[in-house]
């Protein structure tokens, strides 16, 4: 019998973006693994941890007053869940108002740690 405990994918993915809304970036690290991938119209497809950090501190340098919130959170499968979300920002480079909406799916290992996210914008 296996006595690992139950993963709440739900759970993860609101600290997950908890942690986002705060640029708690030493938090957001944590939650990735080594080789995870993100996909993202936005940040593009980096692969691995330390590539998938580096774009994060790229947009959020760019975007430092986004609000994101999610109108959805719901559980794919045990270690994976879907969010619908939608955000504003202001462009420090350029100060045009972004605004986007889509989709995310966040899959995690046994761990709890993110494996891959992917984000479609709608």
């Amino acid at each position: 019998m296996d006595a690992t405990p139950a993963l709440d994918p739900v759970a993860l993915v609101r600290r997950f973006h908890a942690a986002i809304s705060m640029l708690d970036f030493a938090a957001i690290e944590a939650f990735f693994t080594e080789d995870a991938t993100y996909s993202s119209g936005k940040i593009g497809g980096p692969r691995g941890r330390a590539d998938i950090m580096v774009a994060f501190r790229r947009y959020f340098a760019e975007y430092p007053d986004q609000i994101a919130q999610d109108s959805l959170i719901e559980p794919l499968s045990p270690v994976s869940a879907r969010s619908i979300w939608h955000l504003t920002a202001t462009s420090r480079l350029t100060g045009k108002q972004l605004r986007r909406e889509g989709e995310e799916i966040v899959t995690f290992d046994r761990d709890g740690r993110i494996v891959s996210v992917e984000v479609t914008d709608r």
